[in-house]
């Protein structure tokens, strides 16, 4: 079973999921293929030292591709991340990027209900 996470735990998660979708819609569509990237969800360590952040990848077909880029040009995003946050932590978390599913998910299950 997961441990609650502690207020501080949430208040950075929401700041780096803040920062990070900042940073992220700042390199703009074309940086990702032309698809759009939105960060859902960012869940932080106990020790604050790594962000698993969730992304959702539209359109879907291009999820691949995006997750690559945004592995790819992860010590980049650390690092602005860094400069965004540094004055309020003292190590900027590792980042560890997730594909979101819950969209496709909630399509599929749309289609369904249709049939």
């Amino acid at each position: 079973m997961e441990k609650q996470a502690t207020t501080r735990q949430l208040k950075v998660a929401r700041e780096i999921q803040k920062d990070l979708a900042e940073i992220i819609r700042g390199k703009g569509m074309a940086f990702f293929g032309g698809a759009m990237v939105t960060v859902s969800e960012v869940r932080i360590s106990p020790d604050l030292s790594v962000a698993k952040t969730y992304v959702s990848i539209f359109p879907s077909s291009k999820a691949e591709e995006v997750m690559k880029i945004l592995n790819d040009n992860m010590r980049e995003l650390r690092g602005a991340l860094g400069r965004q946050i540094g004055r309020q932590l003292r190590i900027v978390p590792e980042i560890v990027f997730y594909l979101d599913t819950t969209l496709d998910y909630a399509e599929h299950i749309e289609e369904l209900l249709k049939k």
